[in-house]
């Protein structure tokens, strides 16, 4: 019986808990190519940078060899045209500055940091919630609806449809799974495609509303934006809403999962960052770099012949990008295995970098800092009750399905 390939063992649902060995051996091969007709797999830190940056490499989903295979949902699966995501200058870079003047500067420069005392309360309020109980799963009870809460007030969703969000995210975020995105008749591609039906019909009536009646919110601004780029026609304003309702909430749902996962494993730093709050903001970069929530970017193309470490790419094929590889290579970071908050340099992968880094990365990192901090300061003696815990079946957007804590009390 012939082996599993080191790629489908990486994949492999069994390796989901601990994938970092596998990584180690995958940068023995800085390119691996293991198969006709299948990926190139980049693992090192500093070829992927590089190739992060290199306008060779292509996001179109127009060029990608497996239609649809990507690492995040896309909204033209539901019919809506790709988002910038998945598109090459020069409209990438018109949609994305677009969005863009409604997310942040030039127009919206204290968009994010005025958010700071509503997420404070939104937290304290997650938190008052089991605050009685003494064991609560972190993923159900505060990690998976502070961001669902954030994103939908930063669009303007209305309170009392936020619950809907989560019936729709699911799916199409357990459809991410590479054992079955590329079967469109499974049952798990099957349910996200109807809630992305759905999610595109809610929006577009919110947007017909937002038109008539603008608001103070991210939907307003991408309806009503017309500068030097031009405007968002109706169909580009629901790919990017579902863009942002979709990725930005998954990656930071499992940023603030592995990371007090991360610091109940390391309960010095718990400590510490009771005491210290300002801990929060290097210990969320060392995060980003330690246990990052996207831990692979799975499809690029080549649109010309690359050589990487001496290995010629050809023009068509597809490349994996191992961000989590990366992060932990040798040859960029001293004693990369050990977490360490207080780590000088730490230029992390765990946001992307180049064109495509990371749309939302200024509201997740708040998002995370908050959270950690007041986890920290508010729970006592919280203690682990199974680990590893079960992790979501995605091998991209990795983190607990669930983390279940015991705790002695919850400080007010």
């Amino acid at each position: 019986m012939t082996p599993p390939s080191l790629l489908r063992r990486i994949t492999d649902y069994a390796s989901r808990a601990d994938p970092y060995p596998l990584y180690e051996e995958l940068r023995a091969t800085p390119v691996l190519h293991e198969e006709d007709g299948g990926p190139y797999v980049v693992s090192s830190y500093y070829d992927i940078l590089g190739l992060l940056h290199d306008p060779r490499i292509s996001s179109d989903a127009a060029n990608l060899a497996v239609p649809g295979a990507d690492e995040l949902p896309g909204p033209e699966a539901a019919g809506l045209p790709p988002s910038f995501l998945r598109l090459d200058p020069p409209e990438h870079d018109r949609l994305r500055r677009i969005a863009n003047s409604s997310f942040g500067p030039p127009r919206r420069p204290h968009r994010i940091d005025s958010m700071r005392e509503e997420l404070h309360r939104i937290v304290s309020e997650l938190i008052d919630g089991f605050a009685d109980e003494r064991r609560v799963d972190l993923v159900d009870r505060f990690a998976y609806p502070f961001p669902v809460i954030v994103i939908c007030r930063l669009l303007g969703v209305p309170r009392e449809d936020e619950p809907r969000f989560r019936a729709w995210v699911d799916p199409i975020v357990a459809a991410l799974d590479p054992d079955t995105r590329d079967d469109p008749d499974a049952p798990v591609q099957r349910a996200a495609q109807e809630a992305r039906v759905q999610l595109g019909v809610y929006l577009a009536g919110l947007v017909e509303q937002r038109a008539r009646e603008p608001r103070d919110d991210m939907l307003s601004d991408l309806v009503a934006a017309h500068g030097p780029d031009g405007s968002l026609s109706m169909m580009e304003v629901l790919s990017t809403a579902v863009l942002l309702l979709i990725a930005g909430h998954e990656t930071t749902v499992n940023l603030i999962a592995n990371g007090m996962l991360t610091l109940l494993r390391h309960p010095e730093y718990l400590r510490r960052l009771r005491e210290e709050p300002a801990l929060s903001v290097r210990i969320v970069e060392e995060l980003l770099r330690y246990e990052p929530p996207v831990q692979l970017v799975p499809q690029r193309t080549c649109l010309a012949d690359v050589e990487v470490r001496g290995v010629t790419i050809p023009k068509g094929s597809r490349i994996w990008l191992v961000l989590a590889a990366g992060n932990r290579d040798p040859e960029r970071f001293k004693d990369p295995d050990r977490f360490d908050p207080d780590r000088s340099d730490v230029e992390h992968l765990g946001f992307g970098s180049g064109i495509h880094s990371c749309f939302g990365a200024p509201l997740a990192r708040v998002e995370a800092q908050i959270a950690l901090a007041e986890l920290a300061r508010r729970l006592e003696d919280p203690r682990l009750v199974e680990d590893p815990p079960p992790y979501r079946p995605n091998a991209v957007l990795r983190g607990p399905r669930h983390l279940n804590v015991d705790v002695a009390g919850v400080r007010p």
